[in-house]
């Protein structure tokens, strides 16, 4: 066996349900970036900005890398009838946080490159200016969909991805280059907010997951009322994307099933709970993120978008 066949082999016996490697060179989509920055989608993420020339040239990164290792971590887990009841949760956020999980993992295929002579093995997973997007699509592990997210023709989108720079002379994979959504625009048409303002343009300030976790202060009154239940992220063009319908499959990574379902517990979920009490219940979960004044901030625009709400008010 090789040593990218083994590097390969052993994301796989580790969990992840894909490998590809590629080369940390500049990314092909640099200008869009540039633009996308400029016309304000980032929103309050001025980290973005200060990331750009990495994002655009990963060489940036990890000067002395010489590639890439791409690895997918499926979250998936289906609905139960709940998970469709206000507040719901996204799915990846149910269980453990996904930094710490995949990261751990991580680590581990970052060490057996160690021990294959890497001097460089640095890991990221959603962390860092590393666009890993562009990366996965260059190392042949699918494309970058109408939804803005990276779909794997075996799998859909429901994965985190991670990454491993390094030193070690690897075999780069072809770059998946066909572009497989084809007429679909099912994921367009179902963002309740309008954030995909065209095939593969978000405006995040206008995305329900950017509302929930990165805006600072209130919602928008008028974003807030299309929010259709979402607490924390969302999982609509995800949902309804052919391919999450058609290939989806449960995880298997025990830390990502849901240790506690919040959908459905009812608006006061959050509101009388102490400081403590939530950083005991929550504390290593993604709703860290906007603590327990955001939470429960966004369980009241979760009420306040469903039906039963507004034909009340």
């Amino acid at each position: 066996m090789s040593l990218t066949e083994s590097v390969k082999s052993r994301a796989l016996e580790l969990g992840f349900i894909a490998c590809g490697i590629t080369h940390p060179g500049p990314t092909a989509h640099g200008d869009r970036l540039d633009q996308w920055l400029a016309n304000g989608y980032a929103g309050t993420m001025r980290y973005l900005h200060r990331q750009a020339k990495r994002r655009k040239d990963p060489r940036l990164i990890s000067p002395e890398a010489r590639a890439v290792v791409v690895v997918l971590d499926n979250y998936y887990m289906p609905d139960d009838e709940s998970d469709r009841q206000p507040p719901r949760i996204a799915k990846y956020a149910r269980g453990e946080d996904y930094h710490r999980v995949t990261q751990r993992r991580l680590n581990e295929l970052a060490d057996f490159l160690r021990t294959r002579g890497a001097r460089l093995s640095h890991s990221y997973t959603d962390a860092g200016p590393v666009p890993e997007r562009e990366l996965a699509q260059r190392a042949g592990l699918g494309w970058i969909g109408k939804n803005t997210m990276l779909i794997h023709p075996q799998a859909g989108s429901f994965f985190f991805i991670g990454s491993v720079f390094t030193d070690l002379a690897l075999e780069v994979d072809v770059a998946f280059e066909l572009d497989r959504c084809g007429s679909c625009t099912r994921c367009l048409e179902a963002c309740p907010t309008g954030a995909l303002i065209e095939p593969r343009v978000l405006d995040a300030t206008q995305c329900i997951s950017y509302l929930t976790i990165e805006q600072q202060g209130p919602i928008p009154e008028g974003l807030a009322a299309r929010f259709e239940g979402y607490a924390f992220g969302c999982d609509i063009c995800n949902d309804v994307c052919p391919w999450n319908e058609r290939f989806a499959r449960p995880s298997l990574v025990p830390e990502f099933r849901p240790r506690k379902r919040l959908a459905g517990t009812g608006r006061d979920s959050f509101e009388d709970m102490t400081s403590e009490e939530f950083d005991r219940e929550f504390g290593d979960t993604p709703l860290e993120r906007p603590g327990l004044a955001g939470m429960q901030r966004n369980v009241r625009a979760a009420f306040a978008s469903t039906s039963v709400d507004r034909e009340v008010s």
